[in-house]
């Protein structure tokens, strides 16, 4: 799947549409969900034209997947969840149902989140 600039995400990054910032950094940027699933729901995203972890895992230069990945776990901890746990969630195509086509994390916490998947047939 190619890289849409004109995502909602895209336009986050580069300041057309608003958000409720936690943190940003030269990597990422974090923010609230708008339609929060949990008591916690931040979403984490790279700062570059990422799709899913397949391309940016493949394509992204070693500083950004490090300055990412670090940026994840430091939203996690100013959320106050490094202590009583939080889920991480990264969706990536149709399947997955990822809505957005821009790379993200969401972190959810503030309640036991109970299983991961359901089973179905």
């Amino acid at each position: 799947m190619a890289y849409d600039d004109q995502n909602i995400f895209a336009k986050i990054l580069r300041g057309e549409i608003p958000c409720n910032k936690i943190f940003e950094d030269d990597f990422a940027l974090a923010f609230h969900d708008i339609n929060p699933q949990a008591p916690t729901h931040a979403l984490v995203i790279p700062k570059g034209p990422y799709v899913s972890w397949d391309d940016f895992s493949a394509d992204a230069p070693a500083d950004l997947v490090v300055g990412f990945v670090r940026a994840v776990g430091h939203v996690a901890r100013l959320l106050g969840h490094d202590g009583d746990g939080y889920r991480l969630l990264a969706n990536h195509g149709a399947n997955a149902h990822q809505e957005v086509p821009h790379l993200h994390v969401h972190i959810f916490g503030g309640r036991p989140l109970g299983p991961m998947l359901t089973r179905s047939g």
